[in-house]
Protein backbone atom coordinates (compact mmCIF):
# COMPACT_ATOMS: atom_id res chain seq x y z
CA UNK A 1 0.00 0.00 0.00
CA UNK A 2 2.64 2.67 0.66
CA UNK A 3 4.96 1.88 -2.15
CA UNK A 4 1.43 2.37 -4.24
CA UNK A 5 0.84 5.38 -2.51
CA UNK A 6 4.58 6.52 -3.69
CA UNK A 7 3.99 5.93 -7.46
CA UNK A 8 0.68 7.29 -7.20
CA UNK A 9 2.40 10.38 -5.79
CA UNK A 10 5.53 10.52 -8.15
CA UNK A 11 2.58 9.94 -11.35
CA UNK A 12 0.75 13.06 -9.97
CA UNK A 13 4.06 15.37 -9.04
CA UNK A 14 5.55 13.75 -12.82
CA UNK A 15 1.81 15.21 -14.79
CA UNK A 16 1.79 18.26 -13.02
CA UNK A 17 5.04 19.19 -14.07
CA UNK A 18 4.40 18.41 -17.78
CA UNK A 19 1.22 20.40 -17.23
CA UNK A 20 3.52 23.53 -16.31
CA UNK A 21 5.93 23.39 -19.29
CA UNK A 22 5.03 25.51 -21.83
CA UNK A 23 4.71 24.49 -25.46
CA UNK A 24 6.42 25.60 -28.48
CA UNK A 25 5.99 26.12 -32.24
CA UNK A 26 8.16 27.17 -34.82
CA UNK A 27 6.07 28.48 -37.93
CA UNK A 28 6.90 30.86 -40.91
CA UNK A 29 6.36 33.35 -43.07
CA UNK A 30 6.96 34.27 -46.57
CA UNK A 31 6.99 38.24 -48.59
CA UNK A 32 6.73 37.65 -52.17
CA UNK A 33 6.42 40.15 -55.08
CA UNK A 34 4.07 38.02 -57.60
CA UNK A 35 4.82 39.95 -60.47
CA UNK A 36 1.58 41.11 -62.02
CA UNK A 37 -1.11 38.96 -60.38
CA UNK A 38 -3.92 39.94 -62.97
CA UNK A 39 -6.56 38.65 -63.44
CA UNK A 40 -8.43 38.80 -67.29
CA UNK A 41 -10.88 40.55 -66.86
CA UNK A 42 -11.30 44.36 -67.36
CA UNK A 43 -11.80 47.03 -64.47
CA UNK A 44 -13.50 49.79 -65.96
CA UNK A 45 -11.49 52.37 -62.86
CA UNK A 46 -8.18 51.23 -63.64
CA UNK A 47 -5.13 50.69 -66.23
CA UNK A 48 -5.29 47.18 -66.75
CA UNK A 49 -5.10 46.93 -70.48
CA UNK A 50 -1.86 45.03 -70.50
CA UNK A 51 -3.09 42.41 -69.18
CA UNK A 52 -6.26 41.37 -71.09
CA UNK A 53 -6.71 38.62 -73.98
CA UNK A 54 -7.16 41.69 -76.32
CA UNK A 55 -3.62 43.21 -75.51
CA UNK A 56 -0.54 42.52 -77.11
CA UNK A 57 0.22 39.73 -74.05
CA UNK A 58 -2.91 37.87 -75.04
CA UNK A 59 -3.17 37.06 -71.36
CA UNK A 60 -6.07 34.58 -70.97
CA UNK A 61 -7.57 32.39 -68.81
CA UNK A 62 -5.28 29.51 -69.12
CA UNK A 63 -2.37 31.90 -68.82
CA UNK A 64 -3.98 33.67 -65.58
CA UNK A 65 -4.84 29.59 -63.85
CA UNK A 66 -1.27 28.57 -64.59
CA UNK A 67 0.00 31.88 -62.86
CA UNK A 68 -2.24 31.19 -59.95
CA UNK A 69 -0.92 27.23 -59.69
CA UNK A 70 2.78 28.53 -60.11
CA UNK A 71 2.76 31.41 -57.21
CA UNK A 72 0.91 28.95 -55.00
CA UNK A 73 2.89 25.96 -55.96
CA UNK A 74 5.90 28.60 -54.55
CA UNK A 75 4.50 29.23 -51.58
CA UNK A 76 3.61 25.58 -50.93
CA UNK A 77 7.56 24.69 -51.00
CA UNK A 78 8.71 27.70 -49.34
CA UNK A 79 7.07 26.44 -46.37
CA UNK A 80 8.91 22.58 -46.66
CA UNK A 81 7.38 20.75 -44.06
CA UNK A 82 4.06 22.83 -43.49
CA UNK A 83 2.57 26.07 -45.67
CA UNK A 84 3.88 28.95 -44.27
CA UNK A 85 1.46 30.67 -41.53
CA UNK A 86 2.01 34.28 -42.54
CA UNK A 87 2.30 35.21 -46.34
CA UNK A 88 3.02 38.87 -47.16
CA UNK A 89 1.73 39.43 -51.53
CA UNK A 90 3.00 42.32 -53.57
CA UNK A 91 1.30 42.86 -56.69
CA UNK A 92 -1.88 41.08 -56.50
CA UNK A 93 -4.77 43.00 -58.62
CA UNK A 94 -8.05 42.52 -56.70
CA UNK A 95 -10.15 40.86 -54.47
CA UNK A 96 -10.98 38.08 -57.20
CA UNK A 97 -7.38 37.19 -57.40
CA UNK A 98 -6.70 36.86 -54.00
CA UNK A 99 -10.00 34.20 -53.41
CA UNK A 100 -8.78 32.33 -56.60
CA UNK A 101 -5.57 32.27 -55.23
CA UNK A 102 -6.86 30.79 -51.68
CA UNK A 103 -9.96 28.56 -52.88
CA UNK A 104 -8.88 27.68 -56.55
CA UNK A 105 -5.19 26.80 -56.44
CA UNK A 106 -3.29 23.97 -53.94
CA UNK A 107 -3.40 26.18 -51.49
CA UNK A 108 -7.46 25.61 -50.49
CA UNK A 109 -5.71 23.00 -48.36
CA UNK A 110 -3.38 25.22 -45.96
CA UNK A 111 -7.42 27.14 -45.57
CA UNK A 112 -5.40 30.80 -45.52
CA UNK A 113 -7.84 34.08 -44.91
CA UNK A 114 -6.80 37.42 -46.48
CA UNK A 115 -6.65 41.24 -46.25
CA UNK A 116 -5.43 43.63 -48.70
CA UNK A 117 -5.59 47.28 -49.69
CA UNK A 118 -7.38 48.53 -52.39
CA UNK A 119 -4.78 51.50 -53.45
CA UNK A 120 -5.40 54.54 -55.89
CA UNK A 121 -2.37 52.95 -57.93
CA UNK A 122 -3.36 53.25 -61.63
CA UNK A 123 -2.21 49.56 -62.44
CA UNK A 124 -4.88 48.31 -59.66
CA UNK A 125 -1.68 46.64 -57.87
CA UNK A 126 -1.85 46.49 -54.10
CA UNK A 127 -0.60 43.92 -51.48
CA UNK A 128 -2.23 41.47 -49.50
CA UNK A 129 -1.83 39.26 -46.40
CA UNK A 130 -2.52 35.69 -46.04
CA UNK A 131 -3.03 34.08 -42.57
CA UNK A 132 -3.41 30.75 -41.49
CA UNK A 133 -6.64 31.28 -38.61
CA UNK A 134 -5.17 28.41 -36.31
CA UNK A 135 -1.61 30.38 -35.96
CA UNK A 136 -3.14 33.65 -36.44
CA UNK A 137 -6.50 35.46 -35.29
CA UNK A 138 -7.31 38.49 -37.39
CA UNK A 139 -7.83 41.59 -34.62
CA UNK A 140 -8.00 44.60 -37.41
CA UNK A 141 -6.61 46.03 -40.78
CA UNK A 142 -6.33 49.32 -42.01
CA UNK A 143 -4.57 51.01 -45.35
CA UNK A 144 -2.07 53.82 -44.64
CA UNK A 145 -2.66 55.92 -47.95
CA UNK A 146 1.03 57.52 -48.45
CA UNK A 147 0.96 61.09 -49.42
CA UNK A 148 2.18 62.92 -53.23
CA UNK A 149 5.03 64.72 -53.11
CA UNK A 150 3.78 66.58 -55.44
CA UNK A 151 0.70 67.81 -56.85
CA UNK A 152 0.96 66.17 -60.35
CA UNK A 153 2.40 62.95 -58.34
CA UNK A 154 0.89 59.10 -59.94
CA UNK A 155 -0.93 58.12 -56.49
CA UNK A 156 1.25 54.61 -55.13
CA UNK A 157 0.29 52.00 -53.21
CA UNK A 158 -1.28 51.98 -49.49
CA UNK A 159 0.51 50.29 -46.83
CA UNK A 160 -1.19 47.40 -45.30
CA UNK A 161 -1.18 47.00 -41.64
CA UNK A 162 -2.71 44.24 -40.26
CA UNK A 163 -3.31 43.40 -36.10
CA UNK A 164 -3.57 39.95 -34.93
CA UNK A 165 -3.89 37.62 -32.03
CA UNK A 166 -1.14 34.82 -31.84
CA UNK A 167 -1.79 31.41 -29.72
CA UNK A 168 -0.47 33.07 -26.71
CA UNK A 169 -2.46 35.68 -27.08
CA UNK A 170 0.02 38.16 -27.83
CA UNK A 171 -0.47 40.26 -30.48
CA UNK A 172 1.73 40.78 -33.22
CA UNK A 173 1.40 44.23 -36.04
CA UNK A 174 2.50 43.09 -39.70
CA UNK A 175 3.03 45.99 -42.05
CA UNK A 176 3.13 45.02 -45.79
CA UNK A 177 4.48 47.21 -48.27
CA UNK A 178 5.13 48.02 -51.53
CA UNK A 179 6.99 51.20 -52.17
CA UNK A 180 7.16 53.13 -55.08
CA UNK A 181 9.10 51.67 -58.55
CA UNK A 182 12.64 53.11 -59.48
CA UNK A 183 11.03 54.10 -62.80
CA UNK A 184 12.28 56.94 -64.35
CA UNK A 185 15.99 56.32 -62.55
CA UNK A 186 16.94 55.47 -58.79
CA UNK A 187 17.92 58.63 -58.00
CA UNK A 188 14.99 60.76 -59.19
CA UNK A 189 12.49 58.37 -57.76
CA UNK A 190 14.03 57.98 -54.48
CA UNK A 191 11.87 60.83 -52.85
CA UNK A 192 8.64 59.16 -53.97
CA UNK A 193 10.16 56.20 -51.63
CA UNK A 194 11.31 58.30 -48.66
CA UNK A 195 7.81 59.37 -48.20
CA UNK A 196 6.21 56.13 -48.24
CA UNK A 197 8.73 54.93 -45.89
CA UNK A 198 8.28 57.87 -43.57
CA UNK A 199 4.83 56.95 -43.27
CA UNK A 200 5.39 53.14 -42.28
CA UNK A 201 7.57 54.77 -39.77
CA UNK A 202 5.05 57.20 -38.57
CA UNK A 203 3.00 54.17 -38.01
CA UNK A 204 5.47 52.21 -36.53
CA UNK A 205 6.41 54.69 -33.74
CA UNK A 206 2.69 55.44 -32.90
CA UNK A 207 2.42 51.68 -31.96
CA UNK A 208 5.23 51.78 -29.68
CA UNK A 209 3.86 54.39 -27.71
CA UNK A 210 0.40 52.91 -27.53
CA UNK A 211 1.49 49.15 -27.11
CA UNK A 212 3.39 48.04 -23.44
CA UNK A 213 5.21 45.66 -25.58
CA UNK A 214 4.94 45.81 -29.27
CA UNK A 215 5.69 43.26 -31.62
CA UNK A 216 5.91 44.13 -35.45
CA UNK A 217 7.36 42.58 -38.39
CA UNK A 218 7.42 44.43 -41.70
CA UNK A 219 7.56 43.03 -45.22
CA UNK A 220 7.50 43.53 -48.78
CA UNK A 221 9.16 44.95 -52.05
CA UNK A 222 10.94 48.59 -50.58
CA UNK A 223 12.38 48.68 -54.40
CA UNK A 224 15.20 49.70 -52.37
CA UNK A 225 18.81 48.04 -50.90
CA UNK A 226 19.69 47.67 -47.18
CA UNK A 227 22.10 50.16 -47.27
CA UNK A 228 19.49 52.75 -49.43
CA UNK A 229 17.89 55.64 -47.21
CA UNK A 230 14.47 54.40 -46.86
CA UNK A 231 15.68 51.10 -44.91
CA UNK A 232 18.64 53.00 -43.09
CA UNK A 233 18.14 56.62 -42.62
CA UNK A 234 14.68 56.57 -42.37
CA UNK A 235 13.36 53.35 -41.10
CA UNK A 236 16.99 53.00 -38.90
CA UNK A 237 16.80 49.17 -39.67
CA UNK A 238 19.87 47.79 -38.17
CA UNK A 239 22.19 44.55 -38.58
CA UNK A 240 20.86 42.34 -35.61
CA UNK A 241 24.74 40.62 -35.31
CA UNK A 242 26.88 43.83 -36.00
CA UNK A 243 24.99 45.54 -32.59
CA UNK A 244 27.23 45.46 -29.54
CA UNK A 245 25.11 44.91 -26.84
CA UNK A 246 21.68 44.32 -25.91
CA UNK A 247 19.07 45.26 -28.91
CA UNK A 248 16.70 47.76 -28.25
CA UNK A 249 12.92 46.22 -28.30
CA UNK A 250 11.81 49.94 -29.56
CA UNK A 251 13.80 49.76 -33.01
CA UNK A 252 13.73 47.83 -35.88
CA UNK A 253 16.73 45.12 -36.93
CA UNK A 254 16.88 43.88 -40.42
CA UNK A 255 16.84 39.70 -40.44
CA UNK A 256 18.46 39.68 -44.40
CA UNK A 257 20.83 42.37 -44.20
CA UNK A 258 23.58 40.76 -42.92
CA UNK A 259 23.43 38.00 -45.50
CA UNK A 260 22.65 40.34 -48.16
CA UNK A 261 26.51 42.31 -46.99
CA UNK A 262 28.03 39.18 -46.30
CA UNK A 263 27.42 36.66 -49.71
CA UNK A 264 28.25 37.96 -53.40
CA UNK A 265 25.70 36.92 -54.95
CA UNK A 266 22.78 37.42 -52.71
CA UNK A 267 19.77 38.45 -53.24
CA UNK A 268 15.72 38.39 -54.29
CA UNK A 269 15.60 40.39 -57.60
CA UNK A 270 18.74 40.57 -60.37
CA UNK A 271 19.11 43.41 -61.92
CA UNK A 272 21.35 43.01 -64.92
CA UNK A 273 24.15 40.77 -63.63
CA UNK A 274 23.88 42.20 -60.09
CA UNK A 275 21.73 40.43 -57.45
CA UNK A 276 20.41 42.65 -55.03
CA UNK A 277 17.51 42.60 -52.33
CA UNK A 278 14.76 44.41 -52.74
CA UNK A 279 12.64 42.59 -50.53
CA UNK A 280 12.66 42.48 -46.51
CA UNK A 281 12.02 41.17 -43.74
CA UNK A 282 12.13 44.03 -40.77
CA UNK A 283 10.91 43.12 -36.95
CA UNK A 284 10.98 45.28 -33.54
CA UNK A 285 13.87 44.29 -31.14
CA UNK A 286 11.91 42.80 -28.79
CA UNK A 287 11.51 39.94 -31.41
CA UNK A 288 15.09 39.21 -31.42
CA UNK A 289 15.57 39.14 -27.43
CA UNK A 290 16.88 35.99 -25.59
CA UNK A 291 13.62 34.56 -23.95
CA UNK A 292 11.23 36.40 -25.63
CA UNK A 293 7.33 34.63 -25.92
CA UNK A 294 7.68 35.28 -29.94
CA UNK A 295 11.58 35.52 -31.27
CA UNK A 296 13.12 35.34 -34.54
CA UNK A 297 16.55 34.68 -35.25
CA UNK A 298 18.35 36.01 -38.35
CA UNK A 299 20.20 32.73 -38.83
CA UNK A 300 16.78 31.24 -39.57
CA UNK A 301 15.76 34.10 -42.36
CA UNK A 302 17.18 33.66 -45.86
CA UNK A 303 15.96 33.93 -49.81
CA UNK A 304 14.27 30.71 -51.33
CA UNK A 305 15.96 30.12 -54.59
CA UNK A 306 14.92 26.24 -55.56
CA UNK A 307 15.97 25.42 -59.14
CA UNK A 308 12.43 25.54 -60.30
CA UNK A 309 12.00 29.28 -59.59
CA UNK A 310 15.25 29.71 -61.25
CA UNK A 311 16.54 29.94 -65.12
CA UNK A 312 19.53 30.96 -67.13
CA UNK A 313 20.19 34.30 -68.23
CA UNK A 314 21.00 34.88 -71.59
CA UNK A 315 22.22 38.52 -71.44
CA UNK A 316 24.49 38.67 -68.05
CA UNK A 317 25.35 34.69 -67.51
CA UNK A 318 24.44 32.08 -64.46
CA UNK A 319 20.72 32.06 -63.26
CA UNK A 320 17.93 34.51 -63.34
CA UNK A 321 14.29 34.31 -61.29
CA UNK A 322 12.18 32.67 -63.81
CA UNK A 323 9.13 35.25 -64.85
CA UNK A 324 6.19 35.04 -66.37
CA UNK A 325 7.20 37.00 -69.35
CA UNK A 326 10.73 37.14 -70.51
CA UNK A 327 9.94 40.96 -72.34
CA UNK A 328 6.77 40.16 -74.63
CA UNK A 329 7.72 36.23 -75.04
CA UNK A 330 5.43 34.03 -72.70
CA UNK A 331 7.32 31.43 -70.61
CA UNK A 332 4.97 30.25 -67.88
CA UNK A 333 7.50 31.18 -65.17
CA UNK A 334 6.61 32.93 -61.85
CA UNK A 335 7.84 36.03 -60.64
CA UNK A 336 11.07 38.42 -61.55
CA UNK A 337 11.33 38.10 -57.68
CA UNK A 338 12.29 35.34 -54.83
CA UNK A 339 10.51 34.69 -51.87
CA UNK A 340 11.83 35.49 -49.03
CA UNK A 341 11.49 34.20 -45.57
CA UNK A 342 12.09 33.79 -42.05
CA UNK A 343 11.05 31.13 -39.10
CA UNK A 344 9.55 32.20 -36.00
CA UNK A 345 9.41 30.39 -32.71
CA UNK A 346 6.37 31.19 -30.11
CA UNK A 347 5.87 29.93 -26.41
CA UNK A 348 2.21 29.85 -25.28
Amino acid sequence: MKAFCLLFLFLLSTSLHAQGQADTLTFRILGYNVENLFDYRHDSLKNDYEFLPGATRHWNYTKYKKKLDNIARAIIAAGEWNPPAIVALCEVENDSVMRDLTCYSILKEADYRYVMTQSPDERGIDVALMYQRGCFKLLSSQSLSVEKPHKNSRPTRDILHVCGQLLNHDSLDVFVVHLPSRSGGAKESEPYRLLAAQRLKDAVDSLYKVRNRAQILIMGDFNDYPANKSVRQILKAEVPSSVSGSLNPHRLYHLLAGKAAARKHFGSYKYQREWGLLDHIIVSGNLLQAGSPLSADEKRADVFSLPFLLTEDPNYGGKQPFRTYYGMKYQAGYSDHLPVWADFRIIY
